[in-house]
């Protein structure tokens, strides 16, 4: 498989933090930073910044949730679960437009941690870097795919016990690091998901496998969103074309929105309307 060049794994840990709103860092708690990232709590008031024992390792990880006013335990409700990039934390995915549209779909949005700011959510790993005139960031866990994937999936458990979810209506979303993160669990556990939402996926490391990846989504019968800013630098959009020119050759259903002017950052903004709509049409078939 190529792997990308120094260049571009620079460029894709750039993106985070040049899109980070400095005002809204929550620091990391100790040793869950890893010597980098920030946004590990919301700072909406509209949001339950929350931790959970990850009993395999022993740690808390944080998460954070979000419940629309118009959620009861007396019907079914949808639900999103949001993958946040490379950097920064869960509470960067629980702010903004993403609350107002939840809020009046009637949604749950939770946002995991994956483990680490870095994990990649299960997809192959590409290493961030400390920030300037911080400690050098020691090396990741051998196994942090697998733990940012199981941290996924538990915060996916624990929302359903909690809440009277409805399994037609569970989606998944992810941004740069969590748009290859939304792709790669959309693929492996693809009954869970009605729809995929993958924004800006920095997906360089599994595009030699995405016919693979895309087959599996498309014999699910799950539907995928794509928003992709065509004045992205980090994670371009000529990659992003990549992967749609194979979901047209699978016939997957998808959409592909390429948002004039939007870059790294404001593609997630400028492209939550068109995702919120694309979930609401997309309830899944009872299979």
């Amino acid at each position: 498989m190529t792997r990308p060049s120094k260049v571009v794994v620079n460029l894709v840990w750039l993106a985070v933090l040049t899109a980070c709103d400095a005002t809204a860092i929550a620091q990391a708690p100790p040793g869950r930073g890893r010597g980098f990232g920030g946004f590990i709590q919301s700072t909406d008031p509209r949001v339950q910044n929350r931790t959970y024992h990850f009993a395999d390792t022993g740690v808390d990880l944080p998460y954070c949730v979000f419940v629309s006013s118009k959620v009861s335990r007396d019907k079914k409700n949808p639900l999103i679960v949001s993958l946040h990039g490379l950097g920064i934390g869960p509470g960067f995915m629980c702010r903004g437009k993403a609350l107002d549209l939840a809020e009046d779909g009637g949604y749950i949005l939770v946002a995991p941690m994956g483990y680490e700011v870095g994990g990649w959510y299960g997809s192959p790993v590409i290493a961030g870097r400390g920030r300037a005139g911080e400690p050098p960031v020691p090396p990741p866990p051998a196994n942090l795919a697998e733990l940012s994937e199981k941290d996924v999936l538990n915060v996916l458990a624990m929302t359903k016990k909690e809440f009277n979810v409805d399994e037609t209506r569970t989606f998944l979303m992810g941004h740069s690091m969590g748009g290859a993160g939304a792709l790669f669990l959309g693929s492996k556990h693809a009954t869970e998901w009605a729809a995929i939402a993958a924004m800006a996926p920095a997906a360089f490391r599994m595009n030699d496998n995405r016919s693979a990846i895309l087959q599996t989504i498309k014999d699910a019968g799950v539907p995928v969103i794509v928003t992709q800013g065509d004045a992205d630098t980090l994670v371009p959009a000529t990659n992003t074309r990549l992967w749609i020119d194979t979901m047209r050759e699978l016939k997957l259903d998808f959409e592909y929105k390429e948002i004039q002017g939007a870059d790294h950052g404001t593609v997630i903004e400028r492209g939550m309307p068109d995702i919120f709509a694309f979930f609401k049409a997309h309830p899944r078939k009872m299979r």
